[in-house]
């Protein structure tokens, strides 16, 4: 589901007999559920929406979705060998590791 920028995945709890959601390309936590599929949209569009608010009201910016700047640690013999590598295809570093996540999320 997507709404306003922000995508969420649903479940079904069997048991309680409810979808539940999650927000997932925040690191904020934003959750909603429904007992049918139009009440779960209207939940996840009520729950973005009280969210929007919130952050408003307390004069802070809402997270975005993403920004595409990634932290990364990884072993230091590595950086060494992926820049080296990089370098060789004359390339930066970022643009190098970007095509190998292409490659390997295709």
């Amino acid at each position: 589901m997507r709404y306003k920028g922000y995508e969420a995945v649903v479940e079904f709890d069997d048991e309680a007999e409810i979808f539940h959601g999650e927000v997932i390309n925040i690191r904020d936590v934003i959750t909603f559920q429904g007992d049918n599929v139009k009440g779960l949209k209207q939940a996840f569009h009520d729950s973005v929406d009280d969210y929007l608010e919130f952050c408003q009201e307390r004069g802070e910016e809402p997270e975005k979705p993403f920004s595409g700047k990634l932290m990364l640690r990884i072993n230091p013999e590595l950086h060494k060998t992926i820049a080296i590598k990089a370098k060789k295809e004359g390339t930066s570093l970022n643009s190098w590791i970007e095509k190998c996540l292409c490659q390997y999320a295709s």
